[in-house]
């Protein structure tokens, strides 16, 4: 697999990071004055299936759809009639040039994304497109539909301009109403993470720290973090039974390619084992309390990589190196993995933690 290649559709917020890059794992300089002092303030905090502008537009006006699945062809088929009293991107004109796009979530990529055409210089766009899925109508009952309208200008930026959700795991198939055109209010983005409740599995790992003491030194200066990924399980299935699964590692704050580890994809189950040992090398016992190990599950699905869920285990203080980070983030679960293994060097801590959305950090070049 290339990650030069390959896109990872997990997030569209990023936050930039920067900072010396002197050897391949080395933490040694992660709080040195000319690493830290570039590094920026957190953006995009808002988790999203989207990339585009939430706040500019007002939400107003409504779409007019119809779901049926056929079952001949094992496709779920949306039908996109039309729109009517959108908000005006061009205030002055009183236009937008509106489309539709459409989800199944909890895959928010590019399997599960689905648009329409854009239609120019109206509030009131017609569309009368069908937007075809195919899916199995049993994995179609664990899923979401989400439809959103978006105005796209002239430099390809989209502004949103409103949503609908439906639960597909309580519509009634077999209701010939269902399969009639109705008229839906549009809605603001509710929830900004949609999944975070959602069940997205567990990983069985064990960390170490391993002080590396130092000739004529009583204490140790640096040390390394063991990270052994053991094996995950129930993760969720985003593309009817197929699933390709890896671990990606990386150390925060440093986002480097040079500073990622994986292992190898595990495919066609849903509990891989891995039995993958990282290392990195470098740390201080300072280092310990700024860092963070994040580790992300991914399937690899031709050249996308699709975000299933991760860990990121740290103290969670919301701080590193003295600046507020969002990555800092670790649940009570995540935290107490990291202080068991701070507190005991030279021994393999254990745990099975349950894996969540997170906030993906871009890899810096």
């Amino acid at each position: 697999m290339s990650d030069d290649r390959e896109t990872d559709t997990a997030s569209e917020g990023s936050y930039q990071l920067s900072r010396h890059k002197k050897s391949p794992s080395s933490l040694t300089n992660l709080s040195s004055s000319s690493g830290m002092t570039s590094l920026s303030s957190v953006s995009g905090s808002v988790m999203s299936v989207y990339s585009g502008d939430f706040g500019n537009l007002e939400v107003r006006g409504s779409i007019q759809f119809a779901i049926d699945y056929v079952d001949s062809l094992k496709e779920l088929h949306v039908f996109v009639a039309q729109c009517k009293d959108l908000a005006a991107a061009d205030v002055k004109k009183q236009r937008s040039d509106p489309y539709v796009k459409t989800y199944l979530l909890p895959d928010k990529g590019k399997m599960g994304k689905k648009k329409t055409l854009v239609v120019k210089k109206t509030l009131n766009p017609v569309y009368n497109e069908i937007l075809r899925y195919k899916i199995e109508k049993q994995i179609l009952k664990t899923q979401k539909l989400n439809l959103s309208v978006w105005h796209r200008d002239t430099f390809k930026r989209n502004s949103f301009l409103g949503e609908v959700e439906l639960d597909l795991e309580t519509w009634d198939w077999d209701n010939k109403q269902n399969k009639q055109l109705k008229w839906y209010p549009l809605k603001r983005k509710t929830a900004p993470v949609a999944l975070e409740a959602e069940n997205r599995g567990e990983m069985k790992l064990a960390l170490q720290y391993v002080p590396e003491p130092m000739p004529g030194k009583k204490l140790p200066t640096t040390g390394e973090v063991h990270i052994w990924v053991k094996e995950c399980l129930d993760l969720p299935l985003l593309r009817g039974s197929h699933l390709n699964s890896f671990v990606k590692c990386t150390i925060l704050p440093d986002t480097s390619r040079k500073s990622r580890q994986k292992t190898r994809a595990v495919g066609k189950t849903t509990n891989p084992v891995f039995n993958h040992t990282m290392v990195y090398d470098g740390f201080r016992p300072e280092d310990l309390t700024e860092a963070c190990v994040e580790l992300t599950v991914w399937d690899h699905y031709k050249l996308t990589n699709q975000f299933l869920g991760g860990l990121r285990i740290g103290f969670g203080t919301g701080k590193s190196y003295g600046t507020e980070v969002d990555w800092m983030d670790s649940t009570s679960e995540e935290v107490a993995l990291w202080e068991k293994m701070v507190n005991s060097p030279n021994t393999w801590i254990e745990a099975t933690l349950p894996l969540r959305m997170l906030l993906i950090a871009k890899i810096s070049k």
